[in-house]
């Protein structure tokens, strides 16, 4: 790896943003992965220090540099916590994006990458979603867009998801989906492909004459309503299946435990959905419902986003095990992204938990009258 002074043409949009951080220092007390680490380097002012100096070429772009970057799981909590402001996630993403460009790709994020490229999903797997769920796209008001964790590694939450579907006797149809760019986006890739893969995700949508699409997964919907409108035209409506099921009248059966909830970070502080899954949880009969002390727009990280589980499991798995450490009260830790559902399991498996971790459709389907 190069430790070469870069041209970083996208941070230069950035100047002022970074130039305004006074280094306080209070993103310190929320960063999960300075929690871990310890050093400044790996927090968000240590970030913006580096990303600035890469910018006026005083540092080089060396793999220590890299690596710092690339840490950030963009949970946007020092922005929360942030006095004055800073959209600490806009220049983690812009100084990857100049890494990238100047040819510094993790080799981890570059084979899914090259994945995505050639088979429309991070995973490689040949089959798409929709011959993978054996399910034939049709006209349809509704639109469920599974996305590739659910569909290729989190079967049982597409199902859910389409037994739900079914159970309210919803006109829906899957479409012919690929990766929703998200990972793209996160890990720096060029604008060009991943306006390839939007165009081609909101043309699978209109084809099938959709007026509101679904999400089960946290990552696509963010990435439909929060990035896809600053590059495309989106004319259909864009809802999380928990802010879909929050507006339905559920008949819902007796559960007798106790259950916590962990926010998605693209679901809570990037989409600002809180009160839906929590709705949505209200509706069970018996059910003993009980807060983590850092939930909401407060609530920590899993660790598993931006790029860092696939290129750093080991720090990854530790943030997760902190974090199903905070529910160890409750029977169910529940959550509403396979993201996190699957970071949660490593980080239980780390520290030896009881705590049984589900996605929010895993535990209303059983529990749905059809």
């Amino acid at each position: 790896m190069t430790t070469e002074y870069i041209e970083a043409n996208h941070l230069r949009d950035a100047q002022k943003t970074m130039m305004t951080c006074t280094f306080c220092g209070f993103c310190k007390s929320v960063c999960p992965v300075f929690e871990d680490l310890g050093w400044d380097s790996s927090v968000a002012r240590g970030r913006i220090i580096q990303s600035y100096g890469l910018l006026e070429k005083e540092i080089p772009a060396d793999p220590s540099v890299v690596e710092n970057i690339y840490q950030c799981t963009t949970c946007k909590d020092c922005e929360r916590r942030c006095p004055s402001s800073i959209e600490v996630v806009d220049v983690v993403e812009r100084c990857r994006r100049d890494l990238v460009a100047n040819g510094l790709i993790l080799p981890q994020h570059k084979r899914v990458i090259e994945n995505i490229l050639k088979h429309g999903n991070p995973y490689g797997e040949e089959k798409s979603v929709v011959e993978t769920l054996g399910f034939e796209p049709r006209n349809a008001e509704i639109g469920y867009f599974v996305g590739c964790t659910s569909a290729y590694r989190n079967r049982s939450i597409a199902d859910a998801t389409l037994s739900i579907l079914r159970k309210l006797d919803e006109d829906f149809t899957l479409v012919n989906e690929i990766c929703c760019g998200s990972v793209m986006q996160r890990v720096g890739w060029n604008d060009e492909d991943l306006i390839a893969l939007m165009e081609k995700n909101v043309r699978a949508v209109e084809e099938r004459g959709v007026d509101e699409m679904v999400f089960s997964c946290a990552g696509c919907y963010r990435m439909f309503k929060e990035e896809y409108p600053k590059f495309l035209d989106v004319d259909f409506k864009v809802k999380h299946i928990s802010e879909f099921l929050a507006d339905k009248d559920l008949k819902l059966a007796s559960l007798k435990r106790t259950a916590t909830y962990h926010d998605p970070c693209h679901l809570g502080r990037h989409s600002h959905v809180y009160d839906a899954p929590r709705k949505v949880l209200a509706k069970i009969p018996d059910l003993v419902f009980r807060e983590m002390a850092r939930h909401s727009d407060t609530a920590r990280c899993c660790g598993g986003g931006g790029g860092v589980r696939s290129a750093y499991p080991e720090l990854s798995g530790k943030v997760a095990g902190r974090r199903v450490a905070e529910a160890e009260f409750a029977e169910l830790l529940l959550t509403a992204c396979p993201f996190c559902v699957n970071n949660l399991e490593v980080g239980k498996d780390a520290i030896g938990s009881n705590v049984e971790i589900k996605d929010l459709v895993e535990i209303i389907d059983p529990l749905l009258s059809g």
